[in-house]
C-alpha cells in the first residue's frame, strides 16, 4: 500500500485493487474502496468464458455478466466450480438459516422476510473475488487516473457548496475537510460512481458462497440491521460487488461503527445526505486516530547511496533522524517538527520520489490499507488545498511486469534461495524482502522495486 505490483487493499473487499498495485499489508479492511475498485474491476475482470448456468436474478441483455463457471484462481476449496455450484444450490437454506442471528440483532421477522425475499446468488462475484490481473498499473498511472484536473475542479465545487457542513464537521471532529473531500472524490468521483449492485444481495451471496463466508455473514446481517432500523431504504443500499456503498464507500459494519446523524433527522443517511456523509467519514477518521492540525506526510529527496533497508513501515524514526540520514523535503523547506515520527516510502524505488509518512497517513490506511490509495488521498487533499503537484518525476520509462513475469521473478528468486513462499505472481512483503536480498547480493540499490532490468539480471542476462 517498491514496485508496480500486487497490493492488498480493500476498504474490506476490494482486494482487486489490492492485487493491482504495491502489496503491503493485510488483505481486508473496512470497505471495498469501490470508487477505486469499480474502475479496476472494469479493466481486470475476467472475460466470460464457458458460462455454466447458475441460480441468479434475471439480468436481461444489459445486466451484469454471468459467472464463467470456472474454478477460482485462489485455489481455495470453496472456490472450485463444483463447490460454488453446491453452495448456490443451498443458497435459500443458507439465507433462511441466518434468521436466528438476525433476530438476536433486533431484526424483526417481518423485516427479515421482507428484505430477504427474492434474494438470489450473484455468482459473477466469484469471478471478481478471485480475479488475477495479467497486467498491473504503475503507481504514477494510478495517481494520474485519480488526481486529475476534472476531479479537482469538482472537489472545489463540493467544498464550496457544502462549506457550512464542512465547517461544522471540521470543528466537531478536528478532521481536515480536504481529506474528507478527497476520500469522497476518489471513492466515488463525487457520488457519480458508487456501484449499482444490491448490497444485501451481494453480501448474502458472499455469506453463503465462496471463501469469505464468515466475514460477509456479519456484513449481511448488519445490512439487514440498517434496513430494519430505517437509516437507509433498500434502493439506497446499492454499491460494489463486495458490499461497499455510498459516496465514501462504507461497508455495512463500518457504517454501524462510524455513521452519525449529523442533522438530527433520526436517520444516518450516508448516501443522499451530505451532512451525514461528511460527518460520518470524519468520525471514521477521528476514531481511527486522526491527529488534528497535522499533515499526512512529506515528499522527500532520497540521497544517493541511501540504505533502502530503512524504507520500511516498521522502521519509523523522527524527522530529525531522517534529516541526519540526508533525507530532505523536496521543496527545500525544513521539517516543521523534528520530533514527529515517520516511515519512509519509496513506491517507485531509487529512481522515483520518496515520502515520509506520518501518523495521519497510517489513519488513511486504516480506511483503506493500500499505500498507493493513501498516497492518492493525501496528495489529492493537498491539491484541493491549493498545493502543487509532486516535485520529482516518476520513472515513467519503466514498464509494468505482467503476471507471467512476476511469477517468473518469484520462481527465479526461489531458485537462488531468496524466496521461500509459493510463487503466485502476486507480490507482497515476502517477495519484496527476497528481491531486496537479491539486490544486495548483486550490488544494486535494495529498493525492492521489480523492474524488467531486475528480472533480466535474475535471468542471468
Amino acid at each position: 500500500m517498491k514496485r508496480h505490483i500486487a497490493l492488498t487493499i480493500g476498504r474490506a473487499g476490494a482486494w482487486l485493487l489490492a492485487a493491482t498495485l504495491l502489496a503491503q499489508g493485510p488483505a481486508i479492511a473496512q470497505s471495498s474502496g469501490d470508487g477505486v475498485s469499480n474502475f479496476l474491476n472494469n479493466i481486470f475482470a475476467p472475460k466470460p468464458g464457458n458460462s455454466a448456468q447458475q441460480p441468479q436474478a434475471a439480468t436481461g441483455t444489459t445486466g451484469p455478466l454471468p459467472w464463467t463457471g470456472e474454478d477460482g484462481a485462489s485455489g481455495h476449496p470453496l472456490m472450485t466450480a463444483s463447490a460454488i455450484r453446491e453452495a448456490a444450490a443451498n443458497f435459500d437454506n443458507c439465507v433462511a438459516g441466518m434468521w436466528p442471528d438476525a433476530a438476536r440483532r433486533g431484526v424483526s421477522q417481518q423485516s427479515f422476510r421482507r428484505y430477504t425475499a427474492g434474494l438470489q446468488p450473484d455468482l459473477r462475484i466469484m469471478d471478481l473475488m478471485d480475479s488475477q490481473p495479467e497486467f498491473t498499473k504503475a503507481i504514477w498511472e494510478y495517481l494520474d487516473i485519480l488526481v486529475n484536473d476534472n476531479r479537482m475542479a469538482k472537489g472545489r465545487e463540493i467544498l464550496a457548496k457544502y462549506k457550512a457542513e464542512f465547517d461544522a464537521v471540521e470543528k466537531a471532529y478536528g478532521v481536515d475537510r480536504y481529506i474528507v473531500a478527497s476520500i469522497w472524490g476518489i471513492e466515488s468521483n463525487y457520488s457519480t460512481q458508487m456501484g449499482d449492485r444490491s448490497v444485501l444481495n451481494s453480501t448474502a451471496t458472499l455469506a453463503c458462497v465462496g471463501r469469505r463466508q464468515k466475514y460477509f455473514k456479519d456484513e449481511f446481517l448488519v445490512a439487514l440491521e440498517i434496513l430494519h432500523r430505517g437509516d437507509l431504504r433498500p434502493e439506497q443500499l446499492r454499491g460494489s460487488w463486495a458490499g461497499a456503498f455510498g459516496p465514501t464507500q462504507f461497508m455495512p459494519t463500518a457504517f454501524k461503527r462510524y455513521a452519525v446523524d449529523a442533522d438530527g433527522d433520526g436517520r444516518r443517511d450516508v448516501v443522499d445526505n451530505p451532512y451525514d456523509l461528511i460527518a460520518s467519514t470524519a468520525n471514521n477518521l477521528k476514531k481511527d486516530g486522526w491527529q488534528s492540525g497535522a499533515t499526512w506526510g512529506y515528499e522527500i529527496v532520497i540521497p544517493r547511496g541511501f540504505n533502502f533497508m530503512l524504507a520500511d513501515r516498521s522502521k519509523a524514526m523522527t524527522l530529525a533522524q531522517w534529516d541526519a540520514q540526508g533525507v530532505k523535503r523536496a521543496n527545500g523547506k525544513p521539517f516543521p517538527n523534528g520530533a514527529d515520527k515517520a516511515y519512509l516510502l519509496a513506491p517507485a524505488g531509487s529512481e522515483g520520489p520518496g515520502f515520509l509518512m506520518l501518523q495521519n497517513f497510517r489513519v488513511i490506511m486504516k480506511y483503506n490499507p493500500a499505500e498507493a490509495y493513501a498516497l492518492a488521498i493525501g496528495h489529492f487533499a493537498d491539491r484541493l488545498r491549493g498545493g502543487p503537484p509532486f516535485v520529482q518525476p516518476w520513472p515513467r520509462q519503466e514498464r509494468v511486469l505482467s503476471r507471467t513475469e512476476r511469477l517468473e521473478l518469484q520462481q527465479l528468486l526461489a531458485q537462488r534461495g531468496f524466496y521461500r513462499g509459493t510463487p503466485d505472481g502476486q507480490f507482497g512483503g515476502q517477495t519484496r524482502e527476497a528481491l531486496r536480498a537479491f539486490q544486495v547480493s548483486a550490488g544494486l540499490p535494495a529498493d525492492g522495486f521489480a523492474t524488467a532490468a531486475v528480472l533480466d539480471r535474475l535471468r542471468g542476462r
